[in-house]
């Protein structure tokens, strides 16, 4: 449903480039029209009022973006319109019988217009509409109020959406009449209360709060609700009714890019499935029990005001059963908070859980023993966390038979946890970026062929220098990232997969010449930043699809090479580079064709005699020769030359020929005169 709100802004958009470009002095014709059907498509047509002479068969009516500033009780007369849209006009209102001849109307979208002016008389038009299912009131500047009288008596209504509007605060009387509604978009207002305002949608699934300004959801009571979106709010508490005795329909919960202090106090009973909290604040407290530690802090919190029969309730801030019912829970998703560590037995509860994603956080350990990760989890991101160390005795990793995705990026893991984490059996695409992962292969050796169902292995920036022969044999790599690792000596070892690779990074690797002739299922290749002067050659023998040669030293590109490449590359990395602006043809070459994308033209440079520009703005009507040399070299050449035999001709002739010249001078100026 949301598409509606996203196509309509998109529009609208376009709006002020279409008034200027069409005749001021233009009048709807019928042929301004499009007939499919039974669907009309009047849209961008720069209409006053809604065209006459449609079939009276027209099911659906686009008016979009044109100049509509209201609809008169007579505009309609489709008696089996049931779609009408009129986003993206200048609508101030709607006259009380504006569809007395269509109540057969379902679907009306009027995102987009000014409805704030006459809400007043577009609310009794609203009321004639008995079978209304979806509306669309989005970017009209209403405020609570607006909506309120807006939205009395629409029983029948299934779909709502005030996205982009102007309301505040949101109580019993703002929906009380939308008994039927499923889906309610109320992203990008204003709103910082809400009370009680959903008693009266017992039917509500999806619910949208997303940019607004809630300092917290207490007292959730909402048990029908399938989908909540409270992200990018200030919410620092999120508490259920604490007597709720049924069982939650809730599925999606993303209270992301909030401000959340504690882990979110769940349902007593649920389906929850998806529940993000990235980026938030929160951390676990239990470490606070220790009075010797902390001898002057208290070990309770009240929750103040939950409800009308609850005032107060009081609870211990490392209770399990704060969290509620997790037992459902299949992603979990802290990435950004402030986590040292998990409650014991928080991961226990979750036997469901298949993605666990705590990226940047303060982790130092992780016991996957202790912790009982289950046998369903698939995915595995810890990266970014300071860790140490991951313990895991043979029967957990034998457990771990589904992880499929492990990062282990940005950590300090010592060598020991780096060799067993090896040991899992599913493993396919491992990320140890940034790590220490360099320093464990030349002590003590890392075999990453133990893992025989990588297939992705990622290693930039981990201090390698060199790679031992058969590190990687056995193995059917696609991916090998290696960027970031200056003097990286492993050549035999990469040629080892020549078969399998589709991506290779060696950016920043210093690599040099290396022979690419034998991958030939490469699709991806990363060989920037290695001071590169010329292309190699087997490069162009690839049927690669993406090739980076970003901060290199080219001058230029061969042409041979440039037509092979632009035959079968979809994108193309090249800043950074010195191009010699007289040898640009594969530039031409490159932007001409019209599958090849050149990321950034505007900031590919090149340098001529006298300055270094843009490569895309240089003209080369000054460089002639097949060589590619400016014409300008010749000029600096021999002008000198010739200026120099010009001056040596005149002092020889003012020497050898002074007579001559006084003869001239005498002749031109000794002159009879009439005296």
């Amino acid at each position: 449903m949301s598409v509606h709100g996203t196509s309509s802004i998109i529009c609208c958009l376009l709006l002020p480039m279409w008034i200027i470009l069409a005749p001021a002095s233009s009048h709807p014709q019928r042929s301004q029209c499009k007939l499919t059907q039974r669907t009309a498509l009047c849209n961008n047509s720069n209409l006053t009022s809604v065209p006459a002479g449609l079939p009276s068969s027209t099911e659906e009516l686009q008016l979009n973006h044109n100049l509509l500033k209201t609809l008169q009780d007579d505009s309609l007369q489709y008696p089996s319109l049931t779609t009408l849209s009129l986003a993206c006009n200048q609508m101030e209102g709607l006259h009380p019988n504006t569809f007395q001849s269509t109540k057969l109307l379902k679907n009306l979208n009027l995102a987009m217009n000014n409805l704030y002016v006459s809400y007043t008389q577009t609310s009794n038009a609203l009321k004639t509409l008995p079978g209304i299912k979806f509306l669309d009131l989005s970017e009209n500047r209403l405020d609570e109020e607006m909506a309120a009288v807006l939205l009395q008596n629409l029983t029948s209504l299934e779909y709502l959406n005030l996205s982009g509007n102007l309301l505040r605060r949101l109580d019993e009387t703002s929906f009380r009449d939308l008994r039927q509604v499923r889906e309610l978009d109320l992203q990008r207002n204003l709103l910082f209360e809400i009370d009680n305002a959903f008693d009266g949608t017992p039917r509500l699934q999806r619910l949208n709060l997303a940019f607004n300004y809630l300092p917290c959801l207490t007292d959730f009571h909402m048990s029908q609700l399938v989908v909540l979106n409270a992200s990018h709010n200030f919410i620092e508490w999120f508490i259920t009714r604490p007597d709720a005795n049924v069982t939650f329909q809730i599925e999606t919960l993303d209270l992301s890019d909030n401000k959340l202090l504690f882990f979110p106090f769940l349902p007593e009973m649920s389906r929850l499935r998806n529940l993000h909290l990235s980026h938030n604040v929160v951390s676990f407290y239990e470490h606070l029990t220790d009075n010797v530690t902390f001898p002057n802090l208290t070990s309770t919190v009240d929750f103040h005001n939950l409800g009308r029969n609850t005032s107060t309730v009081t609870a211990k801030l490392w209770n399990d059963s704060l969290h509620g019912d997790v037992s459902s829970v299949e992603l979990l998703d802290l990435r950004g908070n402030k986590l040292q560590y998990f409650p014991r037995g928080f991961i226990r509860k979750m036997p469901s859980l298949s993605r666990l994603r705590i990226r940047s956080n303060c982790l130092e350990s992780l016991n996957l023993t202790s912790e009982r990760f289950s046998a369903s989890l698939l995915e595995l991101d810890v990266s970014d966390n300071g860790l140490i160390e991951i313990a895991a005795d043979d029967v957990t990793l034998r457990t771990l038979s589904n992880l499929t995705y492990l990062n282990l990026s940005r950590n300090d893991l010592d060598c020991s946890s780096s060799r067993r984490l090896f040991n899992l059996p599913g493993l396919r695409s491992m990320d140890l970026s940034y790590s220490n992962i360099g320093k464990c292969l030349r002590e003590a050796g890392v075999a990453w062929n133990t893992t025989e169902s990588l297939r992705q292995l990622f290693l930039k920036g981990s201090h390698l220098e060199r790679i031992p022969p058969s590190a990687f044999s056995g193995l059917a790599l696609t991916h090998l990232e290696l960027s970031d690792n200056p003097g990286l000596r492993g050549q035999q070892s990469i040629k080892s997969l020549s078969r399998t690779l589709q991506h290779l990074g060696l950016g920043n690797t210093h690599v040099g010449e290396l022979d690419f002739a034998d991958f030939l299922n490469l699709k991806s290749l990363n060989i920037s930043c290695n001071s590169l002067e010329h292309l190699p050659a087997s490069v162009s023998s690839l049927d690669l699809r993406q090739l980076d040669l970003r901060d290199n030293k080219l001058s230029t590109i061969p042409s041979n090479q440039a037509d092979a490449l632009a035959s079968k590359l979809h994108t193309v990395f090249l800043t950074g580079n010195p191009f010699n602006c007289c040898q640009s043809e594969w530039f031409r070459t490159f932007t001409t064709t019209k599958t090849v994308h050149v990321v950034g033209q505007s900031d590919i440079e090149c340098a001529d005699l006298f300055q270094t520009r843009s490569i895309r703005h240089y003209s080369s009507f000054l460089c002639r020769d097949e060589s590619g040399e400016s014409f300008f070299w010749y000029i600096l050449l021999f002008g000198p030359i010739c200026i120099s035999l010009v001056g040596i001709v005149v002092i020889v002739f003012l020497t050898l020929k002074p007579k001559v010249i006084h003869k001239s001078i005498k002749k031109k100026y000794s002159k009879p005169t009439s005296y």
